[in-house]
């Protein structure tokens, strides 16, 4: 069965550098993956050239595990662009994972009324492009 294009219906990913495009390159294979510093295992998110703790600027990128816990929200009532007016009301999530990064994310598979904080939560992708997803959180049972 050949693949169909997703409609696209918002901006995609625009990557202005290498360790960005890597991280959306990963998404796209609907991995969630992070730098870590091979110094001191760090994990980082957004993407940098060097540890915060202790500064190397040797990293690998390793899978995370995807789980993590509601750390922050807003509801949006007002669409910032057009393309996002039949969504509104939408909660976009700050999720601190596993791994002890903190990630900004749509919430998916639940309204708006189920936030709290500390809300254990999953990734998933929502493939928008043939070459593109993006990550979504959706709440988990414990």
């Amino acid at each position: 069965m050949a693949e169909t294009t997703p409609k696209i219906d918002r901006p995609l990913p625009q990557p202005d550098d290498d360790l960005v495009a890597a991280f959306w390159e990963h998404c796209a294979r609907e991995e969630l993956c992070f730098q870590r510093c091979n110094a001191c295992a760090t994990w980082r998110h957004l993407p940098r050239l060097r540890c915060a703790r202790c500064g190397s600027s040797e990293f690998r990128w390793e899978r995370s595990s995807g789980r993590g816990r509601v750390y922050s929200w807003t509801i949006t009532h007002q669409a910032p662009l057009r393309a996002f007016a039949s969504r509104v009301p939408y909660a976009v999530l700050v999720v601190e994972l596993e791994e002890g990064v903190r990630m900004v994310a749509g919430l998916v598979d639940a309204g708006p009324e189920v936030l709290r904080l500390d809300l254990p939560v999953e990734v998933v992708f929502e493939r928008v492009a043939l070459d593109a997803a993006l990550p979504q959180f959706r709440p988990r049972g414990e």
